[in-house]
C-alpha cells in the first residue's frame, strides 16, 4: 500500500512541471489567437498531434513485426518436431 502512495505522489509531483510548460504555449498560443493570427495554433496543434503518432505507431508496427516473427518461428518448431 505505501508503494502505491509514493507512486502516487510522484506522477502528482511531475504533473506540475507538465502543467507549466503547457501554460507558457498556451499564452503564447492565446496572445497569437487574439492578434488575429489563427495560423500558429493551428501549426502547433498539428505538431502536438505529430509528435503523439509518431511513437505509437513505431510501438506498434515494432510489436506487429516481433508478433508476426514469433508466430513464423512457432510455426516452424512445431512443422520440425511433427515431420522428425
Amino acid at each position: 500500500m505505501k508503494r502505491i502512495a509514493v507512486i502516487t505522489i510522484a506522477l502528482l509531483a511531475s504533473l506540475s512541471n507538465s502543467w507549466a510548460q503547457c501554460a507558457m504555449c498556451r499564452s503564447t498560443l492565446e496572445n497569437n489567437y487574439s492578434n488575429g493570427n489563427p495560423g500558429i495554433a493551428a501549426g502547433i496543434n498539428t505538431g502536438i498531434l505529430y509528435l503523439l503518432v509518431l511513437p505509437y505507431s513505431a510501438v506498434m508496427i515494432l510489436g506487429y513485426l516481433w508478433y508476426k516473427s514469433s508466430k513464423d518461428a512457432r510455426n516452424k518448431l512445431s512443422g520440425s518436431t511433427a515431420a522428425g
